[in-house]
Protein backbone atom coordinates (compact mmCIF):
# COMPACT_ATOMS: atom_id res chain seq x y z
CA UNK A 1 0.00 0.00 0.00
CA UNK A 2 1.23 3.75 -1.00
CA UNK A 3 1.74 5.81 2.05
CA UNK A 4 0.53 9.18 2.05
CA UNK A 5 3.28 11.97 2.85
CA UNK A 6 2.45 13.36 5.89
CA UNK A 7 2.10 17.17 5.96
CA UNK A 8 0.85 19.93 7.42
CA UNK A 9 -1.95 22.47 6.33
CA UNK A 10 -0.21 25.93 5.49
CA UNK A 11 -1.53 28.66 8.36
CA UNK A 12 -1.25 26.10 10.85
CA UNK A 13 1.50 25.55 13.37
CA UNK A 14 2.75 22.41 14.80
CA UNK A 15 5.56 22.49 17.39
CA UNK A 16 8.23 20.37 18.38
CA UNK A 17 7.87 19.61 22.11
CA UNK A 18 10.59 21.87 23.65
CA UNK A 19 8.71 25.04 21.98
CA UNK A 20 5.45 23.82 22.92
CA UNK A 21 6.94 23.74 26.61
CA UNK A 22 7.43 27.47 26.19
CA UNK A 23 4.46 28.08 24.95
CA UNK A 24 2.82 27.00 27.73
CA UNK A 25 4.60 28.40 29.93
CA UNK A 26 3.57 31.67 28.28
CA UNK A 27 0.24 30.50 28.94
CA UNK A 28 0.52 29.64 32.17
CA UNK A 29 1.75 32.90 32.86
CA UNK A 30 -1.35 34.57 31.10
CA UNK A 31 -3.51 32.58 33.30
CA UNK A 32 -1.84 33.02 36.90
CA UNK A 33 -1.72 36.96 35.96
CA UNK A 34 -5.42 37.50 35.25
CA UNK A 35 -7.07 34.86 37.96
CA UNK A 36 -4.77 37.77 39.89
CA UNK A 37 -7.32 40.39 39.26
CA UNK A 38 -10.26 38.06 39.93
CA UNK A 39 -10.86 36.54 35.96
CA UNK A 40 -12.67 33.24 35.83
CA UNK A 41 -11.74 31.15 32.66
CA UNK A 42 -14.51 30.84 30.27
CA UNK A 43 -14.01 27.87 27.32
CA UNK A 44 -16.63 28.64 24.40
CA UNK A 45 -17.27 26.16 21.30
CA UNK A 46 -14.91 25.96 18.49
CA UNK A 47 -17.81 25.40 16.49
CA UNK A 48 -20.81 27.77 16.32
CA UNK A 49 -23.93 28.00 14.35
CA UNK A 50 -22.97 30.67 11.18
CA UNK A 51 -25.70 32.99 12.26
CA UNK A 52 -24.21 33.23 15.60
CA UNK A 53 -20.59 34.34 14.69
CA UNK A 54 -22.19 36.58 11.63
CA UNK A 55 -24.60 38.55 13.12
CA UNK A 56 -22.12 41.25 13.68
CA UNK A 57 -19.86 40.46 10.89
CA UNK A 58 -20.71 39.89 6.80
CA UNK A 59 -18.11 41.90 4.53
CA UNK A 60 -14.40 40.65 5.43
CA UNK A 61 -15.35 38.65 8.12
CA UNK A 62 -17.59 36.13 5.84
CA UNK A 63 -15.24 36.10 3.89
CA UNK A 64 -12.62 34.59 6.24
CA UNK A 65 -14.93 32.47 8.14
CA UNK A 66 -14.58 28.58 8.07
CA UNK A 67 -17.64 27.46 7.42
CA UNK A 68 -19.39 23.72 6.24
CA UNK A 69 -22.22 22.15 6.78
CA UNK A 70 -23.41 19.37 8.61
CA UNK A 71 -26.38 17.58 7.69
CA UNK A 72 -28.98 20.57 7.48
CA UNK A 73 -26.98 22.58 10.47
CA UNK A 74 -25.10 25.42 8.72
CA UNK A 75 -21.83 25.63 10.99
CA UNK A 76 -18.44 27.98 11.17
CA UNK A 77 -15.62 27.57 13.36
CA UNK A 78 -14.85 30.58 15.37
CA UNK A 79 -13.20 33.75 13.77
CA UNK A 80 -12.32 35.24 17.73
CA UNK A 81 -12.88 35.10 21.03
CA UNK A 82 -15.49 38.18 21.51
CA UNK A 83 -18.30 37.08 19.42
CA UNK A 84 -19.05 34.19 21.81
CA UNK A 85 -18.33 36.02 24.49
CA UNK A 86 -21.51 37.60 23.55
CA UNK A 87 -23.45 34.97 22.96
CA UNK A 88 -22.51 33.32 26.09
CA UNK A 89 -23.45 36.44 28.36
CA UNK A 90 -26.81 37.18 26.16
CA UNK A 91 -27.53 32.92 26.83
CA UNK A 92 -26.18 32.82 30.69
CA UNK A 93 -26.85 36.62 31.68
CA UNK A 94 -29.73 35.42 34.20
CA UNK A 95 -26.70 33.12 35.75
CA UNK A 96 -24.10 35.48 35.79
CA UNK A 97 -22.66 37.84 38.64
CA UNK A 98 -22.08 41.24 36.96
CA UNK A 99 -19.63 42.56 36.57
CA UNK A 100 -18.66 39.80 35.04
CA UNK A 101 -15.00 39.19 34.42
CA UNK A 102 -13.74 36.47 32.24
CA UNK A 103 -10.48 35.48 30.30
CA UNK A 104 -9.77 32.91 27.55
CA UNK A 105 -7.39 31.00 25.83
CA UNK A 106 -8.17 29.50 22.53
CA UNK A 107 -7.83 29.12 18.99
CA UNK A 108 -9.77 30.47 16.79
CA UNK A 109 -10.12 30.47 12.69
CA UNK A 110 -9.25 32.18 9.78
CA UNK A 111 -9.22 31.82 6.22
CA UNK A 112 -6.74 34.49 5.55
CA UNK A 113 -4.25 34.44 3.43
CA UNK A 114 -1.29 32.43 4.93
CA UNK A 115 1.92 34.48 5.53
CA UNK A 116 5.07 34.91 7.63
CA UNK A 117 3.94 34.85 11.49
CA UNK A 118 0.29 34.91 10.09
CA UNK A 119 -1.78 32.30 10.87
CA UNK A 120 -5.15 30.69 9.74
CA UNK A 121 -5.27 28.90 12.79
CA UNK A 122 -3.75 30.81 16.16
CA UNK A 123 -4.65 30.81 19.87
CA UNK A 124 -5.84 34.40 21.22
CA UNK A 125 -5.78 35.23 24.72
CA UNK A 126 -8.23 37.58 25.74
CA UNK A 127 -9.76 39.34 28.99
CA UNK A 128 -13.05 41.12 29.14
CA UNK A 129 -15.32 42.92 32.20
CA UNK A 130 -18.81 43.10 31.08
CA UNK A 131 -21.25 45.28 33.10
CA UNK A 132 -25.17 45.43 33.59
CA UNK A 133 -26.20 48.62 32.10
CA UNK A 134 -23.33 50.73 33.27
CA UNK A 135 -19.66 49.93 33.71
CA UNK A 136 -17.32 52.33 35.49
CA UNK A 137 -14.21 54.26 33.80
CA UNK A 138 -12.05 52.60 36.32
CA UNK A 139 -12.00 49.02 34.47
CA UNK A 140 -11.15 50.83 31.18
CA UNK A 141 -7.60 52.35 33.35
CA UNK A 142 -7.39 48.34 34.97
CA UNK A 143 -7.08 46.53 31.40
CA UNK A 144 -4.29 48.01 30.43
CA UNK A 145 -2.71 47.24 33.73
CA UNK A 146 -2.71 44.36 33.54
CA UNK A 147 -1.59 44.12 30.01
CA UNK A 148 1.63 45.58 32.09
CA UNK A 149 1.85 43.17 34.69
CA UNK A 150 1.33 40.28 32.09
CA UNK A 151 4.03 42.02 29.60
CA UNK A 152 6.25 42.39 32.61
CA UNK A 153 5.73 38.79 34.43
CA UNK A 154 6.47 36.91 30.98
CA UNK A 155 9.65 39.39 30.75
CA UNK A 156 8.93 42.15 28.11
CA UNK A 157 10.28 45.93 29.56
CA UNK A 158 10.88 47.99 26.79
CA UNK A 159 6.84 48.18 25.86
CA UNK A 160 4.42 50.69 25.32
CA UNK A 161 0.40 50.76 25.44
CA UNK A 162 -0.67 53.38 23.36
CA UNK A 163 -4.05 55.18 24.67
CA UNK A 164 -6.85 57.03 22.79
CA UNK A 165 -10.70 57.20 23.43
CA UNK A 166 -12.94 57.07 20.48
CA UNK A 167 -15.00 59.79 21.77
CA UNK A 168 -12.34 62.35 21.47
CA UNK A 169 -11.86 61.42 17.47
CA UNK A 170 -15.82 60.84 17.03
CA UNK A 171 -15.86 65.16 18.77
CA UNK A 172 -13.44 65.90 16.43
CA UNK A 173 -14.89 65.13 13.30
CA UNK A 174 -18.32 66.03 14.12
CA UNK A 175 -15.78 69.57 14.63
CA UNK A 176 -14.71 68.92 11.05
CA UNK A 177 -18.56 68.48 10.08
CA UNK A 178 -17.34 65.02 9.14
CA UNK A 179 -19.56 63.19 11.16
CA UNK A 180 -20.79 60.57 8.36
CA UNK A 181 -17.03 60.04 7.07
CA UNK A 182 -16.13 59.57 11.15
CA UNK A 183 -15.51 55.53 10.67
CA UNK A 184 -14.28 55.52 7.22
CA UNK A 185 -11.26 58.65 8.43
CA UNK A 186 -10.67 56.30 11.43
CA UNK A 187 -9.77 53.20 9.35
CA UNK A 188 -7.62 55.38 7.02
CA UNK A 189 -5.65 57.05 10.43
CA UNK A 190 -5.39 53.69 11.53
CA UNK A 191 -3.00 52.62 8.95
CA UNK A 192 -0.49 55.99 9.54
CA UNK A 193 2.40 53.48 11.03
CA UNK A 194 2.41 51.09 8.61
CA UNK A 195 1.68 53.88 4.69
CA UNK A 196 3.10 57.36 6.85
CA UNK A 197 0.98 60.79 7.02
CA UNK A 198 1.32 61.90 2.81
CA UNK A 199 -0.48 58.53 2.13
CA UNK A 200 -2.56 58.71 4.85
CA UNK A 201 -3.55 62.19 3.44
CA UNK A 202 -3.98 61.03 -0.18
CA UNK A 203 -6.60 58.54 1.07
CA UNK A 204 -8.65 60.84 3.06
CA UNK A 205 -8.41 62.72 -0.08
CA UNK A 206 -9.55 60.15 -2.65
CA UNK A 207 -11.27 57.57 -0.39
CA UNK A 208 -13.13 59.60 2.71
CA UNK A 209 -14.52 62.77 0.36
CA UNK A 210 -13.23 65.50 2.09
CA UNK A 211 -11.28 68.85 1.54
CA UNK A 212 -7.55 69.25 1.44
CA UNK A 213 -7.97 71.85 4.68
CA UNK A 214 -10.25 69.12 6.71
CA UNK A 215 -7.04 66.63 5.33
CA UNK A 216 -4.67 69.06 6.97
CA UNK A 217 -6.65 69.46 10.10
CA UNK A 218 -6.97 65.55 10.35
CA UNK A 219 -2.99 65.49 10.00
CA UNK A 220 -2.59 68.30 12.76
CA UNK A 221 -4.40 66.46 15.32
CA UNK A 222 -3.18 63.31 15.12
CA UNK A 223 0.49 64.73 14.85
CA UNK A 224 -0.09 66.23 18.32
CA UNK A 225 3.06 64.52 20.90
CA UNK A 226 4.65 65.08 23.71
CA UNK A 227 4.29 63.64 27.18
CA UNK A 228 0.89 62.23 28.45
CA UNK A 229 0.37 65.55 30.54
CA UNK A 230 1.37 67.51 27.29
CA UNK A 231 -0.92 66.01 24.75
CA UNK A 232 -3.64 66.29 27.22
CA UNK A 233 -3.00 70.00 27.59
CA UNK A 234 -3.24 70.00 24.02
CA UNK A 235 -6.39 68.52 23.66
CA UNK A 236 -7.76 70.52 26.37
CA UNK A 237 -7.86 73.51 23.84
CA UNK A 238 -10.00 71.87 21.81
CA UNK A 239 -12.33 71.60 24.54
CA UNK A 240 -15.92 73.54 24.78
CA UNK A 241 -17.04 72.97 21.34
CA UNK A 242 -18.39 69.41 20.87
CA UNK A 243 -19.96 67.38 23.88
CA UNK A 244 -18.72 63.87 22.66
CA UNK A 245 -15.30 65.31 22.53
CA UNK A 246 -15.74 66.73 26.18
CA UNK A 247 -16.89 63.62 27.46
CA UNK A 248 -14.18 61.60 25.88
CA UNK A 249 -11.14 64.11 27.26
CA UNK A 250 -12.29 63.63 30.53
CA UNK A 251 -12.61 59.74 30.20
CA UNK A 252 -9.07 59.98 28.72
CA UNK A 253 -7.71 62.17 31.90
CA UNK A 254 -9.56 59.54 34.44
CA UNK A 255 -7.85 56.79 32.26
CA UNK A 256 -4.85 58.65 32.89
CA UNK A 257 -4.68 59.09 36.13
CA UNK A 258 -5.92 55.97 37.54
CA UNK A 259 -2.99 54.24 35.09
CA UNK A 260 -0.70 55.80 37.19
CA UNK A 261 -2.23 55.00 40.67
CA UNK A 262 -2.14 51.71 39.15
CA UNK A 263 1.56 51.52 39.06
CA UNK A 264 1.79 51.78 35.21
CA UNK A 265 5.18 53.82 34.46
CA UNK A 266 4.29 56.35 32.33
CA UNK A 267 7.25 55.08 29.39
CA UNK A 268 5.45 52.40 29.30
CA UNK A 269 2.16 54.05 28.36
CA UNK A 270 1.25 56.99 25.95
CA UNK A 271 -1.54 59.02 24.67
CA UNK A 272 -1.33 58.54 21.02
CA UNK A 273 -4.34 60.28 19.11
CA UNK A 274 -3.36 57.43 15.62
CA UNK A 275 -4.91 55.06 17.35
CA UNK A 276 -8.44 54.53 16.58
CA UNK A 277 -8.79 50.61 16.08
CA UNK A 278 -10.46 49.52 12.90
CA UNK A 279 -13.98 47.90 14.44
CA UNK A 280 -16.45 50.12 14.48
CA UNK A 281 -18.31 48.47 17.87
CA UNK A 282 -15.20 50.66 19.92
CA UNK A 283 -17.11 53.94 21.76
CA UNK A 284 -14.82 54.83 24.03
CA UNK A 285 -10.74 54.00 25.28
CA UNK A 286 -9.25 51.73 22.87
CA UNK A 287 -5.26 50.07 23.38
CA UNK A 288 -2.48 48.89 21.02
CA UNK A 289 0.49 47.84 22.71
CA UNK A 290 3.65 47.57 20.77
CA UNK A 291 7.63 46.31 21.41
CA UNK A 292 9.48 49.69 21.31
CA UNK A 293 12.74 47.29 19.41
CA UNK A 294 10.17 45.29 17.13
CA UNK A 295 7.83 48.18 15.64
CA UNK A 296 7.53 46.02 12.69
CA UNK A 297 5.83 43.05 14.88
CA UNK A 298 3.10 45.72 15.26
CA UNK A 299 0.29 45.68 17.89
CA UNK A 300 0.85 42.64 19.89
CA UNK A 301 -2.00 43.53 22.32
CA UNK A 302 -5.29 45.68 21.65
CA UNK A 303 -8.51 46.06 22.03
CA UNK A 304 -11.16 48.94 24.48
CA UNK A 305 -14.19 49.85 25.60
CA UNK A 306 -17.37 49.31 23.64
CA UNK A 307 -21.25 50.11 24.94
CA UNK A 308 -22.89 47.23 23.90
CA UNK A 309 -21.65 43.73 23.47
CA UNK A 310 -24.50 41.89 23.14
CA UNK A 311 -26.72 44.08 20.62
CA UNK A 312 -27.57 41.09 18.59
CA UNK A 313 -28.52 38.88 20.66
CA UNK A 314 -30.70 40.29 23.42
CA UNK A 315 -31.84 44.03 24.60
CA UNK A 316 -30.37 44.37 27.84
CA UNK A 317 -27.49 46.59 27.87
CA UNK A 318 -24.20 45.04 28.38
CA UNK A 319 -21.08 47.33 28.31
CA UNK A 320 -17.61 46.01 28.66
CA UNK A 321 -14.03 46.56 28.07
CA UNK A 322 -11.35 43.75 27.19
CA UNK A 323 -8.05 43.30 25.30
CA UNK A 324 -6.85 40.21 23.07
CA UNK A 325 -3.17 38.98 22.88
CA UNK A 326 -2.31 37.21 19.40
CA UNK A 327 -0.85 34.41 21.66
CA UNK A 328 0.39 32.44 18.39
CA UNK A 329 1.46 35.33 16.57
CA UNK A 330 3.73 36.92 19.67
CA UNK A 331 5.15 33.44 20.32
CA UNK A 332 6.39 32.91 16.55
CA UNK A 333 7.71 36.27 16.07
CA UNK A 334 9.36 36.63 19.71
CA UNK A 335 11.14 32.99 18.25
CA UNK A 336 12.31 34.77 15.27
CA UNK A 337 13.76 37.61 17.28
CA UNK A 338 15.68 34.99 19.86
CA UNK A 339 13.65 36.37 22.60
CA UNK A 340 12.53 33.02 24.04
CA UNK A 341 14.94 32.34 27.02
CA UNK A 342 16.70 28.81 25.93
CA UNK A 343 17.59 28.36 29.91
CA UNK A 344 14.80 27.57 31.47
CA UNK A 345 13.66 23.87 31.52
CA UNK A 346 11.65 22.54 28.73
CA UNK A 347 11.71 18.82 29.64
CA UNK A 348 8.22 16.94 29.71
CA UNK A 349 9.80 15.78 33.33
CA UNK A 350 11.89 16.91 36.00
CA UNK A 351 13.38 13.33 37.12
CA UNK A 352 14.25 10.69 34.90
CA UNK A 353 14.52 7.30 36.87
CA UNK A 354 16.47 4.53 35.46
CA UNK A 355 15.71 0.89 37.28
CA UNK A 356 19.07 -0.79 37.24
CA UNK A 357 17.40 -3.75 38.65
CA UNK A 358 14.94 -6.51 37.23
CA UNK A 359 12.72 -5.88 39.95
CA UNK A 360 10.99 -2.58 38.95
CA UNK A 361 9.22 -2.31 41.98
CA UNK A 362 11.84 -0.24 44.20
CA UNK A 363 11.62 1.98 40.93
CA UNK A 364 7.96 2.36 40.91
CA UNK A 365 7.51 3.05 44.82
CA UNK A 366 10.44 6.04 44.66
CA UNK A 367 8.65 7.42 41.44
CA UNK A 368 5.68 7.47 43.61
CA UNK A 369 6.88 8.83 46.78
CA UNK A 370 8.96 12.13 44.12
CA UNK A 371 5.17 12.34 42.22
CA UNK A 372 4.07 12.88 45.94
CA UNK A 373 6.17 15.35 46.63
CA UNK A 374 4.94 17.52 43.63
CA UNK A 375 8.49 15.84 41.32
CA UNK A 376 7.39 15.37 37.48
CA UNK A 377 9.13 12.22 37.32
CA UNK A 378 9.29 9.49 34.58
CA UNK A 379 9.73 6.07 34.80
CA UNK A 380 12.23 4.85 31.98
CA UNK A 381 10.61 0.94 31.55
CA UNK A 382 12.65 0.29 28.18
CA UNK A 383 14.85 -3.02 27.69
CA UNK A 384 17.91 -0.71 26.27
CA UNK A 385 21.36 -0.33 26.93
CA UNK A 386 22.20 2.19 29.64
CA UNK A 387 24.05 4.55 26.41
CA UNK A 388 20.65 4.70 24.73
CA UNK A 389 18.75 5.52 28.09
CA UNK A 390 21.12 8.16 28.93
CA UNK A 391 20.72 9.20 24.72
CA UNK A 392 16.90 9.58 25.51
CA UNK A 393 17.81 12.04 28.86
CA UNK A 394 19.75 14.15 26.82
CA UNK A 395 17.04 14.59 24.18
CA UNK A 396 14.39 15.21 26.46
CA UNK A 397 16.64 17.62 28.38
CA UNK A 398 15.24 16.59 31.62
CA UNK A 399 16.96 18.08 34.62
CA UNK A 400 17.84 15.38 36.61
CA UNK A 401 18.51 11.37 36.21
CA UNK A 402 17.87 8.78 39.07
CA UNK A 403 20.20 5.76 38.43
CA UNK A 404 18.54 2.90 41.14
CA UNK A 405 20.44 -0.59 41.43
CA UNK A 406 20.98 -3.57 44.25
CA UNK A 407 23.77 -1.31 46.01
CA UNK A 408 21.76 1.73 45.99
CA UNK A 409 18.91 -0.24 47.60
CA UNK A 410 20.82 -2.29 50.12
CA UNK A 411 22.41 1.20 51.45
CA UNK A 412 18.94 3.05 51.11
CA UNK A 413 20.23 5.67 49.17
CA UNK A 414 19.56 7.49 45.57
CA UNK A 415 22.23 8.10 43.14
CA UNK A 416 20.97 11.33 41.57
CA UNK A 417 22.71 13.31 38.47
CA UNK A 418 22.66 16.92 37.70
CA UNK A 419 22.47 16.47 33.77
CA UNK A 420 23.67 20.40 33.49
CA UNK A 421 26.58 20.03 35.55
CA UNK A 422 27.32 16.33 35.63
CA UNK A 423 27.64 16.04 39.43
CA UNK A 424 26.59 12.91 41.13
CA UNK A 425 25.32 12.48 44.89
CA UNK A 426 23.94 9.56 46.84
CA UNK A 427 21.95 10.92 49.42
CA UNK A 428 19.06 9.41 51.22
CA UNK A 429 15.40 10.15 49.73
CA UNK A 430 14.72 13.58 52.00
CA UNK A 431 18.12 14.95 51.08
CA UNK A 432 18.17 13.80 47.42
CA UNK A 433 14.47 15.49 47.16
CA UNK A 434 15.89 19.27 48.48
CA UNK A 435 18.91 18.87 46.40
CA UNK A 436 16.40 18.64 43.33
CA UNK A 437 14.15 21.15 44.98
CA UNK A 438 16.83 23.16 44.98
CA UNK A 439 18.18 22.67 41.73
CA UNK A 440 14.52 23.07 40.07
CA UNK A 441 14.49 26.64 41.51
CA UNK A 442 17.50 28.06 40.60
CA UNK A 443 16.99 26.38 37.02
CA UNK A 444 13.42 28.05 36.70
CA UNK A 445 14.88 31.50 37.54
CA UNK A 446 14.82 33.99 34.90
CA UNK A 447 11.60 35.09 32.55
CA UNK A 448 10.45 34.30 29.79
CA UNK A 449 11.19 36.68 27.27
CA UNK A 450 14.87 37.65 27.16
CA UNK A 451 15.32 41.21 25.43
Amino acid sequence: MAKMTPRTLSGFMELLPQPQQQMERMMQILRETYSLYGFTPLDTPVIEASEVLLAKGGGETEKQIYRFQKGDADLALRFDLTVPLAKYVALHGGELSFPFRRYQIGKVYRGERAQRGRFREFYQADIDVIGDGKLDITNEAEIPSIIYQTFTRLGLKRFQIRVNNRKILNGFYAMLGLTEQSGAIMRTVDKLDKIGAEKVRALLLSDCGITEEQAAEILKFIAITGSNSDVLAALAGYGGRNELFDQGLSELNTVVKYLADFGVPEENFAVDLTIARGLDYYTGTVYETTLLDHPEIGSVCSGGRYDNLAEYYTDRQLPGVGISIGLTRLFYVLGEQGMLNPALPTAPADVLVLPMTEDLAPAITLSTRLRAAGVRTQLYTEQKKFKAKMNYADKIGVPYVIFLGDDEIAAGVVACKDMATGEQTKLGFDETLALIEKGLAEKSKGAVILE
